[in-house]
């Protein structure tokens, strides 16, 4: 009984907590590298970009201060030639004593990559609908309860279809749109300290029930591991088109890169 709940908890996490740390990362390190490859002119692209891109980072994580009871006390969108380089930010507060508003702090923290991928996600399903379809029935046939390796073949299976598109000019605009919002899905130190405040309380919170459902009914335990599961499909067909676009990013970076140097 126990073996069973450490491991819907372990499933039920990596599957969420966990890929939005690994995707998270890897966005990361792709745009850090897509600036480095601009040199002197990669602040002059940064605030192009960021024109966009940030508002939509800042909205992310007020949408979830607003979710998860915070007080936003000052919001900035945008704004450029700040004094710490700080494209723009969201201040809050909250009651400590509140367990809900501290379990928020991981939400509000990784706002930025969750909800800019859900966005990239609605917009490939406006301007590449056959596209979304393929993802979208890659998800629908993961069998949730074979394991998040299944899961994993079947949504990288559909990427290749993605460039089947490349002829048609929606699927520029949606590349051009969506490098602009990816390149601001990188989170801050401050965000990654905030979403830390909270992980904590987080995983004790997901233990404690599934605990209380194992005991319940083994049976309530593995539909609700299931439900998690398929949850954790969506937000990963999310975050591999945004790792795509973000790739995709980078290269043209590199093609900059050469240019310059010839």
């Amino acid at each position: 009984m126990i073996g069973d709940i450490l491991l819907s908890f372990l499933l039920q996490i990596a599957f969420t907590v966990g890929i939005i740390v690994l995707f998270g990362f890897l966005i990361a390190l792709c745009n850090k590298k897509f600036y480095a490859n601009f040199g002197s002119r990669a602040l002059r692209v940064c605030y192009i970009t960021g024109a966009i891109g940030t508002p939509l980072h800042e909205s992310a994580h007020a949408l979830m201060c607003l979710l998860f009871g915070h007080k936003i006390v000052e919001i900035k969108f945008f704004q450029i030639n700040s004094d710490d380089g700080c494209l723009g930010y969201v201040k809050h507060t909250y009651n400590p004593k509140n367990i809900y508003c501290r379990i928020g702090n991981f939400f509000i923290g990784v706002a930025p990559i969750v909800c800019i991928s859900a966005v990239l996600y609605l917009l490939a399903y406006v301007l590449l609908p056959g596209f979304v379809s393929d993802i979208a029935a890659s998800v629908g046939a993961v069998d949730s309860a074979a394991g998040w390796g299944d899961a994993f073949i079947s949504v990288f299976s559909s990427v290749p279809a993605f460039f089947l598109y490349a002829a048609t000019w929606q699927w520029w605009v949606f590349v051009l749109v969506g490098i602009f919002l990816a390149l601001h899905m990188t989170l801050s130190k401050p965000d990654i300290q905030g979403a830390w405040s909270g992980i904590l309380l987080l995983l004790v919170a997901v233990l404690i029930a599934d605990a209380i459902l194992g005991l319940v009914s083994p049976t309530l335990l593995s539909s609700f591991t299931a439900a998690v599961m398929k949850i954790g499909s969506w937000l990963l067909s999310f975050l591999v088109l945004a790792l795509l676009i973000s790739v995709l990013a980078l290269l043209l970076s590199f093609v900059f890169r050469l240019c310059r140097r010839k």
